[in-house]
């Protein structure tokens, strides 16, 4: 059935209409009343509920992994009711006042999403050379301390629209968290793909979760894990690191890689992964921030060894701090007892971006994620970026 449609010409008048519609727009919101709205809508009592700015836990529980020198904290709302759900692989970042510091640190979350509708959370900290907040959790936390964390961050997890039906996880040392989660969640039916772990370690004795994960590999046919020790040879192990050759035999036709880690690892799963020629949207990292800067290959090495000046603006008050090139203007932030934003602290999120008004810096380019117009207008991720002079930073104050 056809149907006739005139179109008139475009007037005058059609013009004049178009010209004065954004003040007739506005007219009609001043004449509205000015009453604060009280209603409580349930798509905002969701979305607070999904997406928190922040969130209140208590240990509930402390689980000792005296071989891998590792504590796993449980966690329950501190109001008892259910915690932001998340998607297997993704972090929550804890606050915390470590003498006059105040600072953050990003955790991936090791439990499985649906305990997170039982008010429950868990994550895993395992001691670290130089780990500062790591180091102080594992010594001073107990059960009934509270903590105030972020809402579920990160993109690190399984999209069916983007990933491959057959993931290949490597994994290292307490980077096998994320994964952890994500086999929970596929043994108790939240996720629907095959997974397949290549966990590196130096022995067998230091390996986190073996038994849960030999488990999930025994009960559930869509996970299989494949334990790496460098420093020992034993039967039903894979000897060695994790390479081209090693991927390439347990990797399926079709796969994705999800790889979280040490930075050694990733520093030498990189040459390796060029040889297997994969699309770059099938290669995840779950990013880290770049530690000891200093080795860096394209590192300013004049700086080297240097302390320099930072002057931070924040709202009306300034601070004169001093800085490391060796360490993150972040670090050096928070160091000095000034509370700044941040979360992944490996640049990915942008939720401390700041700007520099004066002087000359160094960022690190695999955890280089500013917009263009960031990068040319000298905006920064404190996070990951260095001091190599002295410093102006306009830094955004912290609303939790």
């Amino acid at each position: 059935m056809a149907v006739n449609v005139k179109v008139g010409l475009i007037g005058p008048l059609d013009m004049l209409k178009f010209k004065n519609m954004a003040k007739v727009r506005e007219d009609y919101i001043n004449a509205a009343p000015a009453n604060e709205i009280t209603a409580d809508y349930r798509i905002n009592t969701k979305a607070r509920l999904l997406h928190p700015d922040f969130q209140k836990l208590v240990v509930s529980e402390i689980i000792d992994h005296p071989e891998a020198f590792a504590k796993t904290y449980v966690f329950k709302a501190k109001n008892g009711g259910p915690l932001a759900y998340f998607r297997a692989g993704q972090y929550i970042s804890l606050k915390m006042k470590i003498g006059e510091s105040f600072i953050s640190r990003p955790y991936s979350i090791c439990s499985a999403p649906k305990d997170a509708l039982d008010g429950k959370i868990c994550i895993t900290v395992q001691s670290k050379e130089n780990g500062f907040a790591a180091d102080y959790i594992l010594a001073n936390t107990a059960v009934g301390d509270e903590f105030t964390a972020s809402g579920p961050q990160g993109n690190f997890y399984y999209e069916e629209l983007r990933d491959a039906p057959n993931v290949l996880a490597l994994a290292g040392g307490s980077g096998i968290t994320p994964f952890l989660s994500m086999a929970r969640a596929i043994a108790d039916g939240t996720e629907d793909f095959r997974l397949t772990i290549l966990y590196g370690n130096r022995t067998e004795d230091q390996i986190l979760f073996k038994d849960e994960l030999d488990d999930l590999d025994a009960s559930c046919d869509k996970i299989k894990v494949v334990h790496v020790l460098s420093d020992e040879v034993k039967e039903g192990f894979e000897t060695g690191f994790i390479t081209a050759d090693l991927i390439r035999r347990y990797a399926p036709e079709s796969v994705s890689l999800f790889i979280c880690g040490p930075e050694a690892m990733y520093r030498f799963l990189a040459d390796e992964i060029l040889q297997l020629d994969l699309p770059g949207k099938n290669v995840r990292r779950e990013i880290m921030g770049v530690r000891n800067v200093e080795n860096h290959p394209n590192f300013p090495k004049e700086a080297a060894g240097k302390r320099f000046k930072i002057t931070v603006r924040q709202g009306a008050n300034t601070y004169i701090i001093p800085a490391a090139a060796e360490e993150s203007i972040l670090v050096a932030i928070e160091r000095a007892g000034i509370i700044a934003p941040s979360r992944c602290r490996a640049g990915e999120c942008g939720w401390c971006r700041s700007k520099v008004l004066s002087g000359e810096f160094f960022a690190p380019e695999e955890n280089e994620s500013r917009r263009y117009s960031d990068r040319t207008n000298d905006y920064i991720h404190p996070c990951v970026t260095f001091p190599v002079s002295d410093l102006v930073v306009e830094v955004p104050a912290e609303y939790v």
